[in-house]
């Protein structure tokens, strides 16, 4: 017995040593893993549900399409394919290939571009037997919406011929005959290539050359397209192919420019502008053209003078063209016509005064309006020709310029909404007021029923409702638009459908809705936990769809759209409904009927994220997308009662050789007592009896993402939490809750008592911890090191540094007043400027610099659009005068976060850098120490280190 207890206890030790060693034979997360860190995405279903497609690609280089037979467990993988689709009946996929990176990066080494840059290839796979058919040098390609059969594939520019060095008498004689012919003047602009029609099953092709655009009907009976002009001889215009009777029919040919072709549903009828004008004119006066496969004939519609356009207004080329559902509508944009202004040829361009006009009375402040000027410019306002009456009808103006319509486009009420008379308070009211107004689109009057209203009108799928949120009383509102008073359907209700958590200063908005139940019968909308049905006649009281289930197991319910084309929620819909538990995390999905009271019924449910659910159209085949912190978001697939669930592709699968670590939800209270979550990230064989540097990150609320699955990825402005993990630190991400008027003291109030938590427990080594944060988080951050010493160093990335000057600058990235954010929204004041003076100061972390003793790492870019550059130069200046251990990274062009790769790989090594040297004493690099000077800037970046290391937690301030 001893005998064996020995053995025993041999065996167990050599377990744990090997379980040890394979712990320790993980590698740690470094800067050089993210290339090859992969994404998953461009995932669908076959309309038949037997076939699933999806790219895996690393952020850096070549990936594959994956095609997989969900009946035979059989996968094929094609190298960088991409953009990839099935055909409506299921039996090809289609997708374009990329030409390698190495090579296009070898080329553009040696300043090669455009067009002697490889271009994409197409593959068609026929699904039965896997079969491929490859086409080079394709640009772009089409299927049918619904049809199936037929391919229109659009090619690049032919390479050029090589030259040869002797002519063949043959050669010599063609040569010799076209001279002869009379010379053409080709159009030098000239865009157009050729576009293939390809049969899939036959593999039979029709080719038509110039071509600059196209579209198929949605059944693929009519291929429509538009020629560019090569010459004298081969004008421009407009084509159309019939693919039963295999016939070009010339639609419109002999304008300068043809665009926007549409067609209807039924593929009969086609609609496009055109116009004579040359790309030179200073206006160019398009018109709108109608034809038929009746009468083959093109038709004039509207133009400058016909009847029903209003004065001095012109069709626009940028609008959309749509047809009703029934087809008798097509509905176009039009424009006011433009001042033409006269070319002063007597001034030199440099003698021309270049300034913006600020002025009291402008209704969008000139920051606004220059953001805006190619919006304005192009900027259509939306028109209806009835196309079985022969009527034009304006419906949107200057000061009605918004405009919706039915589901179907067939109803006779449109909606108008406006907030042109509200511009002007845009930057600090918020949300806008907005009119709105029923135009009747048979008599063609206009009756406005709402004013003022806060909320976003709209109009029900099939035109019986106007419906809103109003936050004024947090209700949700419906109006019918064939006359009555306005209704509150939530107002007796049990319930608010306002959003309880929000803590600005400003009206809630509201959880949302599902949709419409159809035939208009029912509005769903949500609470923070269900799914209410709301009556909209008012007759029956509000009826909580999912029976308080939600609300009774701590849950928030909401409903899945598994068909994208869905334009109302059915009467008798069996509901997928996505399911998130508030206290566990737990996610999932449920099954709930409309039509009928029942309780929703758990299908799945897990200590996941779950996202991405979609149905093919033709069976009850499923895919979707789940993870965790330590497992990436794969696609997995099952059936809609989700019983037997199957995994399909395993991305990442060197994620098991790297030390990851866990995440863990962890409660405290704030200063005055509000209970609080927030999530806190361990290093890999966590010991609870050693002492770990620790990171603090934040924003607002982040609890809820406990299951969201981080990919090692260079850093945009905040840190990368798996990296750091991997890298035995500590990560707290604190949920925060604001007070009106305090927010930075309301971030200490929130944070630090959870730091504090921590401490505490015992394995958090208190004298090496840090903060990190970028745009709200850079200012907590920023405010937070004027009013506590706790921390070893500091990131803060866009940080507002100054209130009282940052509340009257411009978000330059809109061209919107920054007070917006400082009275109602973020920033969390609740006044003006000089209402509440003393309270932007005391949030200012500028006014307190004196007090910072942390080191300070700041990222401020010269593009920020969000927050203003000089928000950054202000606190760097004050802290650099006071002699404080203060940084700031400034990348050049960039935005307000990182959009550049390299960028951002050279902030996450920077940020590795800063925070290993003052929390694990690690060298310091060049560019702390001694600086990069800007002459040698592009040519040394200062990453060197520069320092023998030093003992941990010694580090120099």
């Amino acid at each position: 017995m001893k005998k064996l207890l020995c053995l025993a206890a041999l065996f167990g030790a050599s377990l744990l040593q090997a379980e040890a060693q394979g712990q320790a034979a993980k590698k740690t997360l470094s800067h050089d893993v993210y290339d090859s860190w992969n994404a998953l995405g461009g995932d669908e279903l076959s309309r038949n549900g037997q076939y699933v497609l999806y790219s895996i690609n690393p952020q850096e280089g070549d990936g594959a399409l994956h095609i997989r037979n969900l009946q035979r467990n059989a996968t094929s993988t094609y190298s960088r394919g991409t953009k990839a689709s099935f055909s409506t009946d299921s039996r090809y996929a289609v997708f374009q290939i990329k030409p390698e990176h190495d090579k296009v990066r070898a080329l553009k080494l040696k300043k090669k571009k455009g067009d002697d840059l490889p271009k994409d290839s197409l593959a068609i796979v026929k699904l039965e037997d896997m079969s491929v058919v490859k086409l080079p040098r394709v640009k772009s390609y089409k299927l049918p919406k619904e049809g199936s059969g037929w391919l229109a594939y659009h090619l690049e520019k032919p390479l050029p011929e090589k030259k040869e060095d002797k002519k063949t008498e043959a050669a010599e004689g063609e040569a010799k005959a076209e001279a002869k012919k009379p010379a053409l003047k080709p159009n030098k602009d000239a865009k157009g290539t050729d576009l293939v029609l390809r049969n899939l099953s036959t593999g039979q092709e029709h080719r038509f050359p110039r071509v600059v655009d196209y579209i198929f009907s949605e059944q693929g009976n009519m291929l429509y397209f538009v020629k560019d002009e090569l010459d004298s001889l081969h004008r421009a215009g407009v084509f159309a192919f019939n693919t039963a009777e295999l016939k070009e029919l010339p639609i419109d040919t002999g304008l300068v420019t043809y665009k926007g072709i549409s067609t209807d549903k039924v593929g009969n009828q086609l609609a496009y502008v055109a116009t004579a004008d040359t790309l030179k004119a200073d206006i160019r006066y398009f018109s709108l053209n109608y034809w038929n496969t009746k009468d083959r004939k093109k038709q004039v519609l509207a133009d400058t003078v016909a009847k029903g356009m209003p004065q001095n207004w012109m069709v626009s080329e940028h609008g959309s063209l749509n047809f009703s559902e029934d087809g008798k509508r097509l509905f176009f944009g039009t424009f006011p016509r433009p001042v033409r202004y006269e070319k002063d040829t007597t001034q030199l361009e440099e003698d021309k005064v270049s300034l913006d006009i600020w002025t009291y009375k402008d209704p969008l402040i000139q920051p606004m309006q220059l953001k805006q000027n190619d919006r304005t410019l192009k900027r259509s306002f939306l028109a209806m020709y009835d196309l079985r009456g022969g009527k034009m009808q304006q419906l949107a103006t200057l000061e009605m310029p918004d405009v919706y319509l039915d589901a179907n486009k067939t109803g006779d009420v449109a909606l108008g909404v406006s907030d042109e008379k509200y511009k002007i308070t845009i930057g600090y009211d918020t949300p806008t007021r907005k009119d709105a107004f029923l135009i009747d689109l048979k008599k063609g009057t206009v009756k406005q029923v709402l004013t003022e209203s806060r909320g976003n009108p709209r109009l029900s799928p099939m035109g019986k409702y106007v419906y809103w949120y109003e936050p004024l009383d947090s209700s949700w509102h419906v109006l019918g638009t064939k006359g009555g008073a306005s209704l509150n359907l939530t107002k007796k209700a049990a319930v608010p459908f306002y959003e309880e958590d929000n803590d600005m200063p400003m009206l809630p908005g509201s959880y949302g809705l599902a949709g419409w139940v159809e035939g208009d019968s029912h509005l769903l909308v949500y609470d923070r936990h269900d799914i209410w049905q709301l009556d909209p006649t008012g007759k029956k009281a509000a009826v909580n769809l999912t029976d308080t289930y939600g609300r009774q197991n701590n849950l928030r319910l909401r409903y899945e759209k598994l068909d994208p084309e869905e334009k109302f929620i059915p009467a008798n819909a069996e509901l997928v409904l996505a399911g998130f538990n508030y206290e566990t995390k737990a996610a999932g999905y449920y099954k709930d009927y409309v039509g009928r009271s029942a309780q929703p019924q758990p299908l799945i449910s897990s200590d996941h994220a779950y996202t991405s659910l979609s149905k093919a159209q033709n069976s009850n085949r499923v895919t979707f997308r789940r993870g965790d912190y330590r497992n990436y978001n794969d696609l997995y697939t099952s059936d809609l009662s989700f019983a037997k669930v199957d995994k399909l592709t395993d991305s990442n699968p060197q994620t098991a050789e790297y030390k990851w670590g866990t995440v863990e939800l962890v409660d405290w209270k704030s200063t005055d007592g509000i209970p609080l979550q927030g999530l806190l990230y361990k290093p890999e064989n966590f010991n609870p009896n050693k002492k770990y540097p620790m990171m603090v990150y934040f924003y607002e609320r982040s609890s809820d993402g406990i299951h969201n699955h981080r990919v090692p990825a260079p850093s945009a402005s905040v840190i990368n939490i798996p990296l750091f993990v991997s890298n035995d630190y500590l990560v707290f991400v604190p949920d925060i809750v604001y007070q009106d008027g305090y927010p930075g003291e309301s971030a200490m109030d929130c944070i630090i008592p959870g730091v504090q938590m921590l401490v505490q427990q015992g394995f958090v080594d208190e004298k090496n911890m840090a903060l990190q944060g970028q745009s709200w988080g850079g200012y907590q951050i920023a405010y937070m090191v004027t009013r506590t010493h706790l921390f070893k160093a500091a990131m803060a990335g866009a940080p507002v540094s100054n209130m009282t000057s940052a509340y009257g600058g411009i978000r330059w990235g809109t061209g919107l007043s920054r007070q917006f954010q400082y009275e109602r929204t973020q920033s969390r004041i609740g006044g003006t400027l000089w209402e509440k003076p003393m309270q932007f100061i005391e949030n200012s972390p500028l006014f307190f610099a004196d007090r910072v003793k942390t080191p300070l790492l700041i990222m401020h870019n010269d593009n920020d659009g969000a927050v203003p550059w000089y928000q950054g130069i202000e606190y760097f200046m004050a802290l650099r005068r006071l002699n404080k251990p203060v940084w700031m990274l400034v990348y050049n062009g960039e935005e307000h976060n990182l959009m550049e790769r390299k960028n951002r790989k050279d902030l996450s090594v920077r940020m590795s850098q800063f925070f290993d040297h003052y929390l694990k004493g690690a060298p310091a690099p060049v560019w702390m120490e001694q600086g990069v000077p800007s002459v040698v800037k592009g040519k040394n970046y200062g990453l060197e280190l520069v320092a023998e290391p030093e003992v941990a937690g010694e580090a120099k301030e």
